[in-house]
């Protein structure tokens, strides 16, 4: 098990211009959270957390997915002289330590108290809950996956019907730029593809790239690829419609460049099709 180590900062990078803008936290207002031997304690976070500190040795941990903490009572023996191993003891309701856990809006702190493994209540997982978060202001504006996740299914709830950014037809297959969102820093793509084959389409990958828009020498283009920091579904297949929104960290590109957009099926031969996107229509992209 990857150790957290004591009082290691994990992830720190993201979090050097952070600041707290919420009263301070002394310990006795702590929320206890109880810990025994040989039992994980799992700390699961709304989104992805950021950096966990453990405040004593007598806690160990790692972070087995991004939005889970996993805590453990250190195994606490010692050897004598005659080299046998010795149980250095608990007892119950003593503090073990303090835990904090640092998401991308967030900081949550608990005091972990020790518990007899003769207790069949102690807890094993918990969900951080609102009143246990203090938010973290940014001097940048930077949205968590939570956040981001609202303003997406916000723009799901908008009328994709009316007529598109952009349109593409090939093979019985449509990709549709339905619109284009600015919130802050970040640019969201609102698309649609739909099949009109009995075939269903097995997504094989979406990719973005910024490219020269015209070509003289295929050895001359300069292409860029293009990463979402975030997307509302991860849906590989769709059988008629699949709609999905696409965000971005804010961009900008030349007009002798487009933004190229392919889908490409799961297969040998898979069907294609591709978009190219003008940087005027990111220019005029809505706000909501």
């Amino acid at each position: 098990m990857k150790t957290l180590l004591y009082s290691l900062l994990l992830f720190t990078a993201p979090l050097l211009t952070a600041q707290t803008a919420t009263p301070e936290q002394i310990i006795s207002d702590l929320s206890e959270l109880e810990i025994t031997e040989g039992i994980n304690l799992h700390i699961i976070s709304p989104e992805p957390i950021q950096y966990v500190d453990l405040s004593t040795e007598k806690l160990t941990g790692d972070l087995p997915a991004s939005n889970i903490a996993r805590i453990k009572i250190t195994d606490n023996t010692i050897s004598n002289k005659d080299k046998k191993k010795q149980s250095i003891p608990f007892f119950s309701g003593d503090t073990v330590g303090i835990i904090t856990v640092v998401g991308q809006s967030f900081i949550a702190q608990y005091k972990a108290v020790y518990r007899s493994p003769d207790n069949l209540n102690t807890i094993t997982n918990i969900h951080i809950q609102p009143d246990a978060m203090q938010p973290i202001e940014f001097d940048k504006m930077i949205f968590s996956n939570r956040e981001l996740r609202q303003f997406a299914l916000d723009i799901i709830q908008k009328n994709a019907d009316k007529k598109p950014v952009r349109i593409e037809n090939n093979l019985n297959l449509s990709m549709q730029l339905n619109n284009v969102y600015v919130m802050g820093d970040y640019i969201f793509l609102d698309m649609t593809f739909k099949n009109t084959s009995n075939l269903s389409y097995d997504l094989e990958a979406l990719k973005f790239s910024i490219e020269d828009k015209k070509i003289h020498k295929a050895t001359n283009n300069q292409s860029i690829e293009m990463t979402p920091v975030f997307q509302l579904n991860p849906q590989k297949h769709f059988r008629k419609n699949f709609r999905n929104i696409y965000v971005f960290k804010k961009f900008t590109y030349p007009n002798s460049k487009v933004m190229m957009i392919r889908l490409i099926e799961e297969q040998l031969s898979g069907r294609t099709i591709e978009m190219k996107v003008n940087y005027s229509d990111i220019l005029k992209a809505d706000t909501f």
